[in-house]
C-alpha cells in the first residue's frame, strides 16, 4: 500500500470512528436498552440470576423483537424469583412447570434440555464463567475456539446422556462456530457478560474483551456493509471476525465496544435499508448515499 493509499485508509478510519463516537454517547445508556432483550438481566440483582438470565436472552434472541421479548416474560416467569436456583435445582417438578413453552421453533422440550445441561454446568463448575474458561486459551487471536469448546461440549454432554443422538433443536441453541455459524446469539451473550460500561454488564473477569467478536445479524451485518467492513452477500463466521477485525482498527482495546449504539439503528429508528424522512438525520446517512 503507498503512502498516499495508506493516508485515505486512515482518513476514512477516522471519520467511521468520529461518527461511531457521536452514536456511543447518544444512545450507549442503560435507560435505551429497552426492547432489548438485555433489559431482562437487569431485573436480577444477584450476579448468578443474571448470568443464567443473560445466557437465555441472548439464547432466545432470535425473531421479532417483540415475540423475544412475550417468550423470555413468559419463560422468567416460570423460573420464579431466582433464575439460578431454577436450573440448579432443575428436576422433574421444574420441567413440567416449563411445559407448553414455545419461541418460535423452540419448544418446551428443548429449553428443558437446555436447562438440564445448565443444571450439570452449575453443580459441577459453579457458574457458566468457570465452565466456558475450561476451553479459553489467552494465546487464541478470539473467542471462537473457546466458544466452539463451550458448544461441543455441551453437545457432547447431551449426547452422552441421549444415546448418541443429538436434537435438531438443541443443535440450534448451541450453534457452534466450528459449524461456521456466525454465533450471534452465544457471541451477544459474551459481550454482556465480558464489557463493562453503562450496558454491558462486565460480570465475567476472566476474559479479555479484546477477544469478542461482534455479534451479527441481519441489520448489525447491512450497517457494517455501509460502514465498508466487508462486501460479501452472505454473513457467516467469517465475515463476522473480518468485521470485528476492522472494529479493531479503530478501537483495538475493545473492538465490539460500538455493537450496541450501531444495533440501535435498525431496533430503534427503524432502519431497514431504504432511504425515508428519518435518513437524513442519521449519523450514518452519509455513508447509505455514498453507495
Amino acid at each position: 500500500m503507498s503512502s498516499s493509499q495508506r493516508c485515505l485508509v486512515n482518513k476514512r478510519l477516522v471519520i467511521i470512528k468520529d461518527v461511531l463516537e457521536k452514536l456511543y454517547r447518544k444512545y450507549n445508556h442503560r435507560d435505551l436498552i429497552k426492547p432489548d432483550p438485555l433489559q431482562f438481566v437487569y431485573r436480577y440483582d444477584n450476579p448468578s440470576d443474571m448470568e443464567v438470565a443473560a445466557f437465555l436472552a441472548a439464547d432466545l434472541a432470535y425473531g421479532r423483537v417483540e415475540q423475544i421479548q412475550k417468550s423470555l416474560t413468559n419463560l422468567f416467569e416460570r423460573m420464579g424469583k431466582s433464575p439460578h436456583a431454577f436450573v440448579k435445582g432443575f428436576g422433574k417438578a421444574e420441567r413440567k412447570k416449563l411445559s407448553g413453552f414455545k419461541h418460535r421453533f423452540t419448544t418446551d422440550q428443548d429449553i428443558s434440555d437446555l436447562l438440564m445441561l445448565l443444571h450439570k454446568v452449575l453443580n459441577q463448575y459453579g457458574s457458566i464463567e468457570k465452565f466456558f474458561i475450561q476451553g479459553f486459551n489467552r494465546g487464541d487471536i478470539n473467542i471462537v475456539p473457546a466458544l466452539s469448546k463451550f458448544c461441543n461440549s455441551l453437545l457432547e454432554m447431551y449426547s452422552a446422556e441421549n444415546n448418541g443422538k443429538t436434537s435438531r433443536g438443541i443443535k440450534y441453541l448451541l450453534a457452534s462456530p466450528a459449524k461456521g455459524s456466525a454465533c450471534k446469539r452465544l457471541n451477544l451473550f459474551l459481550r454482556w457478560m465480558v464489557r463493562d460500561d453503562s450496558v454491558d454488564t462486565g460480570l465475567w473477569k476472566l476474559i479479555d474483551k479484546t477477544r469478542l467478536v461482534v455479534p451479527i445479524d441481519v441489520h448489525m451485518g447491512r450497517l457494517c456493509k455501509i460502514l465498508g467492513f466487508y462486501n460479501q452477500k452472505a454473513v457467516s463466521l467469517k465475515t463476522a471476525v473480518q468485521i470485528t477485525q476492522g472494529f479493531a482498527e479503530i478501537d483495538p482495546a475493545d473492538p465490539v465496544k460500538y455493537d450496541f449504539a450501531l444495533s440501535r439503528i435498525g431496533i430503534v429508528e427503524n432502519c431497514n435499508g431504504s432511504l425515508n424522512a428519518k435518513c437524513e438525520g442519521c449519523e450514518l446517512f452519509g455513508f447509505c448515499i455514498s453507495r
